[in-house]
Parts: C-alpha cells; structure tokens; sequence
C-alpha cells in the first residue's frame, strides 16, 4: 500500500488513517481514493487491527471531489461522474459498512460534500468545535453520493435532509450534535487525543460482537421486526461462542477486567 495521500499507522490494535491533502483541504482524486480503499482493505484483512480512526491532516477533514481532477483538460473529455462514484466512493463506503470492526471518524475542520458523508457512514463520529458539515453538491449543481441520501435521512429526518441538501447550509458541529448527526464534540486541541484514545479503547474491546453488532444495526434498514428478531437469535447464537464471551462472563464472575482478544 502507498501513502502518497493517505497516512496509515498502527499502534495498540489501532489503525490511524489520515488523509493527507492539506494544500486541497484533503479533497478526492482517484489517487486518494485508491489509497483509502488499500487503508480499508488492510484493516479489514489484518487479524490485529481491531479498530481505525479517519481523520484529514491540517485545517480541513475533507472537502469532497477535487473538482480540478474532474474537469475537461489537455484536450481530454472530463470524465463521466458516475464513473467516479462508482470506482472511487462507493466501494469506500461499502467497506466502512461491511468491515466488522469499529470505524470512528475524527473531523478537524469542515467536511464538504462526499467528505461530510465519507464521515456520516462511519460508525462513531467525533468533530471539532471548529468543524462543519456541508452537503455542497447543490452549489455545482448535483446530487449528494458516498451514500448521503442514505444515512443523513436516517439520521436527522427526512425534512433536515432534504433541507441541507437542497439549501447547501453550512451545520456547524455544536448543531450536528443536535440534530443527531455525530456523536460528540471536543475541544480542537483535544480531539485527535480524544478520539485516538477512544480507537485504542475499542481495539480492546470484544471485536467478534462489536461486528455483529454492526452487521446487524445495517440490517435493520431492511429487516421487518420479525427478521429483526430472527436475525439477533442467529447472531446471539454466533457470539455465545465466543471466546471473549467466555472471557467477559468469566471476568464478570471473577470481578476482575476482562481481556478480550477480539475472537
């Protein structure tokens, strides 16, 4: 895996994944997306990363398609955008969303567009008092990807959806809170700290359940209550045999901190 725009470290079971486009406000080309899919990929395939945190490198998280890289240039068509979410933004959401490990997202500064939804997929959001969420697609002139019409629905009701998507507002963080987009906010000089420490934390935690547990909450999109239901009795079965089931219950019995191992 290169890092030419994407930083990839490892530490305590922890994946840290910085995009690392500063001078663009972190912004998307085909190159970025590429490195952040082999990131992914890695997390997913490495038995002793158990959790990873997305985070932009400098004043921004990520300010959605670099529009430079989509234009007409050197006698060349632009290239069909489609095409683009279909190679570079659709298979980083499904990966976000099927790795059966915690993703956490860290926002510095403002997500715009695909960068704002990019962080929305994830499954634990933390931002800057200083950052702010934008569905800029309307301001050229599109229509939100990176599955934005998915989960911001689901997240702040279909009225605020609509509404930031059709109007292009900018929310800041104290307001995404509010309405349900994002965990929690931290003071700037705190939150790469903060949520680094919360990645190492998960990694640590018991991971098999973790991922049923975010097999499941996907499911529930689709699932009647019925499935629902049948579809935690199955899962429930799979995590009683569990080692760290075994663990868990053992340290609860023994009053002592469970060690997990993420099997």
């Amino acid at each position: 895996m290169t890092d030419n725009t994407i930083g990839f470290e490892t530490s305590d079971g922890a994946a840290l994944i910085t995009l690392k486009r500063p001078d663009v406000l972190n912004s998307f080309n085909r190159e970025m997306a590429a490195e952040l899919v082999a990131a992914l990929e890695s997390v997913r395939d490495t038995d002793s990363i158990r959790a990873a945190l997305i985070t932009g490198e400098g004043r921004a998280f990520c300010a959605g398609q670099d529009l430079d890289a989509v234009i007409a240039k050197d006698g060349n068509p632009a290239p069909e955008l489609g095409d683009i979410v279909r190679d570079c933004y659709n298979p980083i959401v499904r990966l976000i969303r099927t790795i059966e490990k915690p993703i956490v997202a860290a926002v510095n500064g403002v997500a715009a567009g695909a960068g704002a939804n990019l962080a929305l997929c994830c499954d634990v959001v933390l931002a800057s008092e200083k950052a702010s969420f934008i569905q800029s697609f309307v301001n050229v002139g599109l229509i939100p990807d990176t599955a934005g019409t998915f989960f911001l629905p689901r997240l702040v009701g279909l009225q605020r959806a609509s509404a930031m998507m059709i109007l292009g507002d900018k929310i800041a963080a104290a307001k995404a809170l509010e309405f349900g987009m994002i965990y929690k906010v931290c003071a700037p000089e705190e939150l790469q700290s903060e949520a680094l420490a919360m990645t190492k934390h998960l990694a640590t935690q018991p991971t098999k359940g973790i991922g049923l547990t975010k097999r499941l909450l996907n499911a529930s999109v689709f699932n009647s209550l019925d499935e629902q239901l049948k579809q935690e009795e199955q899962l429930q079965t799979l995590a009683g045999h569990s080692k760290d089931y075994n663990e868990g219950v053992s340290a609860f019995l023994e009053k002592r901190k469970p060690n997990f191992t993420g099997n």
